[in-house]
């Protein structure tokens, strides 16, 4: 597997679109699972958001861009960090299946980010909880 393939991650929830949508949208339940900094959020084009996550002793001051919004259906930002290089695009896409959602995740790298920083590697953007 090449190292810049996006990850992609799937989950089916049991959950109308509406909520998943409200869990992905609303700055109120993405403190909950998500990161408890994130200072605001808007799901529209163009809005910038900035927190700082700490982990060990690393800082990771992310940069959020919000680049499309389909409501009820699939959000992107871009993501960088002030303390180090790398760019990616985090897209979040839900669909109804059966009497479920299906929730998919999708992180492209644009730009590398260092191999040496534990957080950057590819399992750890495969778990729940990675920066």
């Amino acid at each position: 597997m090449k190292q810049n393939e996006p990850i992609i991650v799937k989950q089916l929830l049991n959950a109308s679109i509406e909520q998943v949508w409200e869990a992905l949208t609303n700055v109120v339940h993405m403190r909950k699972w998500y990161f408890d900094v994130i200072p605001d959020f808007e799901p529209k084009v163009g809005f910038k958001t900035q927190f700082l996550v700490s982990s060990g002793e690393r800082n990771f001051t992310h940069n959020w861009s919000v680049t499309e919004v389909v409501p009820n259906s699939k959000i992107c930002y871009h993501w960088t960090f002030n303390e180090y290089s790398g760019e990616s695009i985090s897209t979040f896409e839900i669909s109804k299946k059966d009497e479920q959602t299906l929730l998919k995740v999708k992180s492209k790298i644009i730009t590398d980010f260092p191999t040496d920083i534990p957080e950057f590697k590819r399992e750890s953007g495969k778990q729940a909880g990675s920066i």
